[in-house]
């Protein structure tokens, strides 16, 4: 039969009290990069949408989740893939329709020939550019 040795114990008050601390300040710093990210692709991608009526831009916004440790930002302007992407002939990656068409237009007021959009992109700059400063701020805390 082997005897097995070892340490037994209750915890040390002062290392327990320090990992509380390191716990809160690491939770508070992760919160505080979340919001800064999340704020700066709200900014960017508000700074860089084209203004027509400011629709797509009023339309986007960010929600908080995880008591700060999430955030969404949504685009809720129901065209804004298609002014990111573009449309018909000048579609991203020639993903878009190829023949032209013609649609009525309630603002002009009258109908419209068209082959497509070129893209705008407003979302997707903004989303690498924060990419980067998350990374760089979270290799920062560890």
């Amino acid at each position: 039969m082997s005897k097995t040795i070892g340490i037994t114990g209750h915890g040390f008050k002062n290392f327990d009290i320090a990992i509380d601390r390191f716990e809160r300040k690491v939770i508070k710093d992760v919160k505080r990069i979340v919001a800064e990210t999340a704020e700066m692709i709200v900014s960017q991608a508000k700074a860089l949408a084209p203004v027509d009526e400011g629709h797509l831009k009023n339309s986007i916004n960010v929600h908080y989740y995880n008591r700060g440790l999430s955030a969404e930002i949504i685009v809720g302007a129901e065209y804004a893939i298609y002014v990111e992407y573009g449309t018909g002939i000048y579609a991203k990656d020639g993903n878009g329709r190829k023949t032209p068409w013609v649609y009525y237009s309630d603002k002009l007021g009258r109908y419209v020939y068209t082959r497509g959009i070129h893209a705008q992109p407003y979302w997707n700059p903004s989303v690498e550019r924060a990419r980067a400063f998350f990374k760089t701020e979270m290799n920062k805390i560890g």
